[in-house]
């Protein structure tokens, strides 16, 4: 049987996650509320960064997959770079106008 996390290491990760989640709100500029303009470069991959930490934090703390086999591992971490590479691509098309 696998040890579950403990009430440490799952409090620093909520400490971190709630961290990253401020690096993202700065780099998003969420405090401009009346000119919207597209983010620069650099904020969206801080962004897309600082989520891609979270996302991995969440799956080997929370859910526990550190536990789990390998090919778990790569299933869940290659869903994850699959959703952010769709965002980035997304992000790209919009900012380029590559959509029309």
């Amino acid at each position: 049987m696998t040890a579950l996390p403990g009430t440490r290491r799952l409090l620093i990760t909520w400490v971190m996650l709630m961290g990253l989640t401020g690096v993202s709100m700065v780099s998003a500029r969420l405090d401009q509320t009346t000119d919207w303009q597209a983010l620069s470069l650099w904020s969206v991959a801080l962004v897309l960064l600082a989520t891609a930490f979270k996302a991995h934090r969440v799956l080997m703390v929370y859910l526990n997959l550190r536990a789990a086999t390998p090919a778990w591992k790569g299933i869940f971490i290659g869903l994850i770079l699959v959703t952010l590479a769709l965002i980035a691509a997304g992000y790209l098309a919009g900012r380029f106008n590559l959509m029309g």
